[in-house]
């Protein structure tokens, strides 16, 4: 029987690239239909709500919730998986590999931070972490359509950067959005964490137990008052990455199939092209009226948001990634230039589904939430535009 080849790097970067042309039309979609005659069923299907109160559950959620703390779990997990997969074999597993991605994302995620704060810290402190991080399918996709002028080396460098960024977006909305919560709760979570290790401890095998403990640790989090899509990170991260032997399957990269790469080859897809684009169509669904863009043009919240995803972005990334190089800790792809490390940056600056999933966190009034949401496509559009105009500066 012949087996099926993948592999792991490439395949997750192709999916990533055609997931972003997914989102984009999926985003565009909630806009527009947003800003018509079926505005109304549109924002009604999404604020239906449903309860579960049974068997001890009880558990209140609309539409737009189920997608953004149920389904996004889903997205969490994949996102647990990757950043497993890298720091176990990938770009992060060799601290000198990691060195130059580590120093930049840093670089990327305090700038833009710091900037918001200059412009909008006396508004509303609390946006600071919209803009710090980075949406690897659209990120990707650019390098993606960019050829032979994204070489190998920008596209793991720019990678490993955005895995690094979900690493600090995965702490901010643990530590920072996660504020009150109920302890007794967090002990039923730390218990079901430690269920995951017993069960891996002792040799359970059997997806679907995980899939339950899973599903406690989601509840139990839920309870907490601690966002519940941390529950996929958590058990992605747990996975253990040891070989295992399956004869439909063939690992082209290395020869060795790990359990996380299988888990990630059979989530992402649906990840990819079913969760993240269901969350882009429903939470870019805000109306454009001239009153909604005069606040904009006048708000620092929204010149916050921009100005540290366009600006921040690439001068956090090149300024600290050439003080790494500079001081010798780090090293950066062979042959980048200025150029396409300014190019990376801007690419990077393409924040939208992580970013507008902490602008959901951050802001409690709709006003605000709208806000955001128009700040974050408007600044991801411009760091999109400018990264593509690098990049065509470019020599093949």
């Amino acid at each position: 029987m012949s087996k099926n080849r993948f592999a792991p790097f490439r395949d997750f970067l192709e999916r990533e690239s055609s997931s972003g042309i997914l989102l984009l039309a999926a985003a565009t979609l909630g806009l527009l239909i947003a800003n018509s005659p079926f505005a109304d069923p549109y924002f009604k299907t999404l604020d239906l709500s449903f309860s579960l109160k049974s068997l001890g559950i009880d558990i209140e959620l609309t539409i737009l919730k189920l997608i953004n703390y149920g389904l996004m779990t889903i997205f969490f997990f994949v996102v647990g998986l990757e950043i497993k997969r890298e720091l176990t074999s990938g770009q992060l597993s060799e601290i000198r590999k990691a060195a130059a991605p580590f120093f930049a994302a840093i670089g990327g995620m305090a700038i833009p931070a710091l900037i918001y704060l200059a412009i909008a810290g006396s508004t509303a402190p609390e946006g600071w972490a919209i803009p710090v991080a980075t949406d690897i399918a659209l990120a990707v996709g650019i390098l993606a359509l960019m050829g032979s002028r994204a070489t190998d080396g920008l596209k793991t460098f720019l990678l490993a950067l955005a895995v690094i960024d979900d690493i600090g977006a995965i702490i901010i909305i643990a530590f920072v959005f996660s504020a009150g919560a109920i302890f007794s709760w967090l002990l039923a979570a730390l218990g079901a964490t430690l269920a995951v290790l017993v069960l891996q401890r002792i040799g359970v095998m059997k997806s679907y137990i995980y899939a339950i403990v899973g599903l406690l640790l989601w509840f139990s989090l839920y309870k907490a008052g601690v966002h519940p899509t941390l529950a996929g990170v958590i058990m992605g991260l747990l996975t253990p990455a040891t070989t295992i032997t399956d004869s439909r399957f063939e690992d082209v990269e290395d020869g060795t199939l790990t359990l996380v790469e299988k888990l990630q080859r059979n989530f992402h897809r649906f990840s990819a092209f079913f969760v993240v684009p269901l969350f882009a169509f429903a939470n870019s669904g805000v109306v454009i009226s001239a009153s909604a863009m005069n606040a904009a043009f006048t708000s620092p919240i929204a010149w916050g948001i921009v100005a540290g995803l366009v600006v921040g972005k690439p001068l956090g990334i090149f300024l600290t990634a050439k003080a790494a190089v500079a001081a010798r800790v780090a090293q950066l792809p062979p042959q980048t230039a200025n150029s396409a490390l300014v190019a990376v940056g801007s690419t990077a600056g393409i924040g939208f589904t992580v970013a507008i999933f902490i602008a959901k966190l951050a802001f409690t009034e709709p006003e605000l939430q709208d806000l955001a949401v128009i700040a974050v496509m408007a600044g991801s559009l411009i760091s999109g535009v400018i990264g593509v105009a690098f990049f065509r500066l470019l020599r093949h």
